[in-house]
């Protein structure tokens, strides 16, 4: 699994999981969010912070809501959040990271090779697009 965020101000770098992490509600809050996450985030934003979440399980637990209701300046709700899958087609589509990926990765360490290389030569012009 692989998690990222991006705005208009900017992208993180890619952060995995490891295989055999079970990605649940208390995982994806104390470690994804509270170490990596929102502190990656934090750098490319600044202050200028609005958290928007698509609404898988682990993201619309009730802890994880209070956290980033405690946490963020301003938070989304996940119910109002569908846009997940239309900018990962634009992203994919614009930066050419479908050919890039098409060959079959020899394992794991194999695939994030390719993944960091394709989000390294995505354009922030191409994000600011999608979202646009």
């Amino acid at each position: 699994m692989v998690s990222v965020d991006v705005s208009k101000l900017g992208y993180i770098s890619l952060i995995f999981v490891d295989p055999e992490v079970k990605v649940n509600g208390a995982y994806y809050r104390d470690v994804l969010l509270s170490q990596q996450l929102l502190p990656a985030i934090c750098q490319v934003s600044g202050e200028f912070l609005i958290v928007q979440q698509e609404s898988a399980p682990a993201r619309r637990a009730c802890e994880t809501i209070n956290l980033l209701q405690r946490e963020t300046p301003a938070f989304i709700s996940p119910d109002l959040c569908r846009l997940t899958t239309p900018i990962t087609i634009q992203l994919t589509t614009k930066s050419g990271a479908s050919a890039s990926l098409d060959k079959s990765a020899q394992d794991v360490d194999d695939s994030r090779k390719r993944l960091i290389d394709v989000w390294t030569g995505i354009q922030q012009s191409v994000i600011y697009d999608a979202i646009k």
